[in-house]
């Protein structure tokens, strides 16, 4: 960073600056670019999307070439809404059948699996669509039970998915 701040460019471009530092160090960097911020253009490229959040004023995804979202994080997460996300833990069979059966749901946009402890699963719902009972249904109908339902904060992770994963 020392060498790109010795020519005091116009336009700073940092690549994963935060990666291998410690938890101080990020917080000591994140300040730094903060300040170059309000007097330079700084451009950050990052995979780390609370990274992101927490150090930039301005978010741009870019998939394939393409800008498809430009805005605050707020801004971003705005254009999510409407899409309800439930995080889902399902009981009384395999996971992938489970899996499978909810991609299937018609108000589901998007079905996430994610091996932990246990499985949780996370969808998010068409717009305007809620899929809560879709879900339960499901569940009757196949013997299966349900042992946690809950709504999730949209987050900047699940913006860029959105418009990254068609």
């Amino acid at each position: 960073m020392a060498q790109a701040l010795i020519h005091d460019p116009e336009v700073l471009i940092l690549d994963e600056p935060t990666t291998g530092l410690d938890p101080n160090q990020i917080v000591e960097i994140r300040e730094l670019i903060k300040k170059i911020g309000r007097e330079k253009t700084v451009i950050l490229s990052s995979h780390i999307l609370a990274e992101v959040e927490a150090t930039c004023d301005r978010i741009m995804i870019i998939n394939k070439g393409k800008i498809v979202a430009d805005g605050s994080s707020e801004d971003l997460r705005k254009r999510s809404q409407g899409h309800e996300i439930l995080q889902l833990k399902i009981k009384g069979a395999d996971d992938n059948d489970i899996y499978a059966k909810l991609k299937e749901l018609e108000s589901v946009a998007m079905a996430d699996l994610k091996k932990e402890e246990e499985t949780i699963f996370e969808i998010q719902s068409k717009e305007g669509a809620s899929s809560a009972k879709a879900v339960f249904d499901m569940c009757v109908q196949n013997g299966w039970y349900i042992t946690m339902m809950a709504p999730i904060e949209t987050k900047l992770e699940d913006v860029f998915r959105e418009l990254t994963m068609n």
